[in-house]
């Protein structure tokens, strides 16, 4: 009968057992061992670190390692970035709700009174007409319509330039709205009154604007002339005993 053993013992030779797997391992470990205590040494990775960690709050800033400072400014950046996209939700979603609910009108129709009626009715007819393709509704254009004209009354008080600047465009708007939205018959009153009640709101929105040009004159006063005196000293004079240098008695031949 054949012997399917392909590995003969060879006489003489001492047949080992196979090496168990935490034989294996056992070399590796103590290999990692002895590199986690070369890392805690006097000059080791791990002890230069902790160093730094701990001579950051004597060191400050500007003491502190470079990897630290890394550490810190990119951990930093993230938290700023987490606090503006939480805050960036908080606020879309409170200006949706500031929009959408503020006032809940039925813009174009006659929901105003008084002598209101006859500035804020074409407006409210012109939002209607015009913003039937917009991604928001007729009741949201209009309420920042509104806003925009509070942010240049209230900041143009305070002398902001930019609300300034938003009050006269806001206006300009507002009275181009009118005059396209009313009827042809009382177009031309419509607008001026819309003219007039903005010119009144001017008076608080431009307050402090003046269309003079600023004069600046300037008064010289001049003051006591003082003449420079300059003292020079006195040359010093020669020692009598002493003949100059440059004076040379004639030679006869």
């Amino acid at each position: 009968m054949a012997d399917n053993n392909h590995n003969p013992q060879i006489p003489g030779q001492r047949q080992e057992p196979p090496a168990t797997e935490p034989a294996r391992k056992a070399p590796r470990l103590a290999a990692l061992r002895e590199q986690w205590s070369d890392a805690w040494k006097a000059d080791g990775f791990l002890h230069e670190r902790w160093e730094d960690l701990r001579q950051a709050p004597e060191l400050g800033w500007h003491g502190m390692a470079n990897w630290l400072k890394t550490a810190l400014g990119l951990a930093g950046i993230c938290a700023v970035l987490i606090l503006l996209d939480g805050a960036a939700s908080v606020l879309t979603d409170a200006l949706h709700r500031l929009l959408t609910a503020v006032p809940h009108v039925q813009v174009g129709a006659d929901t105003s009174t008084g002598v209101f009626t006859v500035i804020d009715q074409p407006i409210r007819s012109y939002i209607a007409t015009h913003s039937a393709s917009l991604p928001i509704s007729a009741s949201t254009t209009y309420t920042a319509w509104q806003l925009a004209g509070i942010f240049g009354l209230v900041g143009g008080f305070f002398h902001s330039s930019g609300a300034r600047l938003t009050w006269t465009a806001w206006g300009a708007a507002s009275i181009a709205m009118v005059y396209s939205a009313t009827p042809a018959d009382s177009r031309t009153i419509t607008t001026g009154l819309a003219v007039l009640a903005w010119t009144a709101a001017s008076a608080l929105a431009l307050r402090g604007l003046t269309l003079r040009p600023a004069v600046f004159t300037h008064i010289h006063t001049p003051g006591p002339q003082i003449e420079p005196h300059i003292h020079l000293p006195a040359p010093a004079a020669p020692p009598a005993d002493n003949t100059p240098d440059n004076v040379h008695p004639l030679q006869k031949r």
